[in-house]
């Protein structure tokens, strides 16, 4: 398992809140040997991952359960959205019956309710990876100064169940990324979606850890799969 460490300055400065899932993405593609042509994308959101692939392809697919996201998704004969679920077992039976040369999911599946079952559905589709997973190490010192507990699986976890299904090659990458204030910290944490929505802390509470957070960056951890 290898492990390395980004950094990035002045988030804001990018012109987007979805900093680290970009270079997430980037990552991802730049370890890619191959052009597939069948593609399944799980959580794909608005479509970063399609609108990264600069090669001919027969099919793309991408499942995402917010509607509003796929609405923005790119659209074109051989793209197929399908509003769905993967927590949902009957996504994997009724829907996902193709034929895939490549899955990828980039920063989704640490929302999964159950990997372990997860992995085990990807494993049946027989098809190469290429997976990010957000771990728990994301937002270390924020959780420890605003004494909560993350709401992400260890490295450890993920590793142990990516050996009993998936086999594959493991990496994981620590990014910082920067900012020039504790307001445009929290306004990033808000607008990006890294938290998954979840409101724990007080007005009140949220106010004196913006007084008391130590750093200037965000810490993220990534962990990548390939095979």
């Amino acid at each position: 398992m290898k492990i390395s460490s980004e950094f990035s300055k002045n988030a804001l400065h990018y012109g987007s809140y979805n900093v680290i899932q970009n270079r997430v993405i980037k990552r991802l593609f730049e370890k890619l040997d191959y052009q597939p042509r069948k593609i399944l994308d799980l959580g794909c959101g608005s479509g970063a991952v399609c609108r990264n692939i600069d090669w001919q392809y027969d099919n793309f697919t991408g499942v995402d359960f917010a509607l509003g996201m796929l609405e923005l998704h790119p659209k074109s004969k051989n793209i197929e959205c399908i509003y769905g679920d993967f927590n949902d077992a009957a996504l994997f039976q009724n829907r996902l019956e193709k034929n895939y040369e490549h899955i990828f999911s980039a920063s989704a599946l640490q929302w999964a309710d159950d990997l372990e079952r997860l992995f085990c559905e990807i494993k049946k589709l027989d098809a190469r990876l290429s997976l990010a997973i957000f771990s728990s190490n994301t937002f270390k010192t924020l959780n420890k100064t605003a004494n909560l507990t993350s709401i992400l699986r260890s490295v450890d976890e993920i590793e142990e169940l990516q050996k009993k299904y998936l086999d594959a090659e493991m990496e994981v990458v620590q990014y910082k990324l920067e900012f020039e204030s504790s307001r445009d910290m929290f306004k990033y944490i808000k607008k990006s979606g890294v938290s998954a929505s979840r409101k724990v802390l007080s007005y009140k509470e949220t106010k004196r850890l913006m007084r008391e957070y130590p750093l200037s960056y965000l810490e993220f951890e990534v962990v990548f799969i390939y095979k």
